[in-house]
């Protein structure tokens, strides 16, 4: 695929400047859904490397064709210091993550000397805006996040098993 403009990319604390045409080979690159690829974040850190096992699910590698397509400048990651495999510290795993919205309807199954706990105990994690606003749903709640809130519960007191008042799946770059 032919790809004009400049790209720029950091190279060993250097920043090199192509503005001639830069020819990559994105014949063995898995395709994204056009859905997924409206997704990509502006400026998302991009992997070229085409010998890694784990390409077909990286997102950094996936998201190369269609931002190629939109942007005229890409941040490209050092292939230096990226490792074949999982245990590449820039690897992205495509798959979707479930995301939690709201804990409002844990409230009404507590008692209010286990709410009490519960919100002093998620308060040590959260501010106050963000306890609500995790609370009422505004903002997903990570599976990392959904663990803490659910051991709160869990120290508390809570013995049944709550659940968040909804949940969506969405991927995690």
């Amino acid at each position: 695929m032919n790809f004009f403009g400049l790209l720029t990319f950091a190279l060993k604390k250097s920043i090199f400047v192509f503005e001639e045409p830069l020819i990559i080979n994105l014949k063995n690159q898995t395709s994204m859904s056009k859905t997924l690829s409206k997704e990509v974040p502006e400026n998302y850190a991009l992997c070229l490397r085409e010998d890694c096992p784990c390409a077909s699910t990286c997102l950094r590698h996936l998201a190369c064709k269609p931002m190629m397509e939109r942007s005229t400048y890409l941040r490209v990651l050092n292939s230096d210091r990226c490792v074949p495999g999982a245990s590449c510290p820039y690897y992205r795993n495509s798959a979707p993550v479930v995301y939690a919205r709201g804990f409002k309807g844990m409230q009404e199954r507590m008692l209010p000397a286990q709410y009490q706990k519960f919100r002093a105990l998620l308060l040590n994690h959260f501010s106050q805006n963000t306890f609500y606003e995790r609370r009422r749903g505004d903002f997903a709640l990570s599976p990392e996040e959904q663990k803490m809130v659910l051991q709160a519960l869990h120290q508390a007191g809570v013995t049944e098993d709550l659940s968040f008042d909804r949940y969506e799946e969405s991927i995690c770059w």
